[in-house]
């Protein structure tokens, strides 16, 4: 996502279809995202790792602020004032979001008994029905929300 996001960034002076439908895509992702973490990883994360509640509560915040967000975008139109601006905030709020979950959560999932393959193969899963099942570029690649599950 961090890519798309770059990517946006190049093309905010371009055609403002592609703007529209790039920004689109993305919170989209995000979505998709975000409800199979909620839904899979989270809960598995509670349950798996002590004292994880804080840090769980904090990525669900973090959740609803970035939803919350990613929803006024794909209600705007590209040529609104605000519209750049949300869009190039809600890359900086994701790329928090992920730092913080590889560098807390991820290391401590992988310290448990969590089977981080069988989570990773749900997750992808419910994102690939959650998008209709038409799966996205993103979730083509093997998942990589914890490289080291798939070696």
């Amino acid at each position: 996502m961090k890519n798309g996001f770059t990517y946006f960034n190049q093309v905010c002076n371009r055609i403002l279809d592609e703007k529209k439908e790039l920004a689109d895509e993305l919170c989209s992702l995000f979505m998709q995202h975000s409800v199979a973490e909620e839904e899979i990883f989270y809960p598995a994360v509670r349950e798996s790792v002590k004292h994880s509640r804080s840090m769980v509560n904090e990525a669900m915040v973090e959740h609803a602020t970035a939803k919350d967000l990613a929803a006024q975008i794909q209600s705007m139109s590209p040529d609104e004032e605000l519209y750049n601006a949300k869009v190039k905030v809600l890359g900086e709020l994701i790329e928090h979001h992920m730092q913080e979950e590889e560098e807390k959560m991820f290391a401590k999932a992988r310290e448990s008994d969590m089977d981080l393959m069988e989570l990773g193969e749900r997750i992808d899963a419910r994102k690939l029905q959650l998008a209709g099942g038409v799966p996205s570029a993103s979730s083509r690649k093997a998942w990589s929300t914890f490289p080291d599950a798939r070696e």
